[in-house]
């Protein structure tokens, strides 16, 4: 099967974006990747070897949270992506999100509200 690395994470998998495993679980997909790629086990799993919460796992587009976690059965033809959590951002993101949602609610032509000269940037 094929595991795909995301960017972050390819210093240390031989910058390659993809790796082919053999495995019967998700657990072992990824077991047989930090065997090609030790230096990926410190980035994925806690010290008492717990997947990372900020690292998530999707099996052919599927959480494997949703699915049967590590123990979730894969085939040969199957695909996982690992696509670690990203957090942060600017206020003006939010800012301009509420902005875009209001603007949603307040399309109407008699509607009376001033966010436009309020939020303005």
């Amino acid at each position: 099967m094929k595991v795909h690395i995301p960017t972050p994470l390819r210093p240390y998998a031989g910058k390659s974006a993809s790796v082919e495993v053999r495995a019967a679980t998700v657990g072992e997909a990824l077991n047989a990747l930090i065997a090609k790629h030790g230096e990926l086990k410190r980035h994925l799993y806690t010290d008492d070897g717990k997947l990372r919460t900020f690292v998530n796992v999707y099996l052919n587009d599927e959480d494997i949270r949703y699915l049967q976690k590590e123990a979730t059965p894969v085939k040969e033809s199957d695909s996982l992506s690992i696509v670690p959590s990203i957090a942060g951002g600017a206020e003006i993101v939010k800012v301009r999100t509420l902005r875009i949602a209001n603007l949603q609610l307040c399309s109407s032509a008699v509607c009376n509200c001033d966010w436009e000269r309020r939020w303005q940037w």
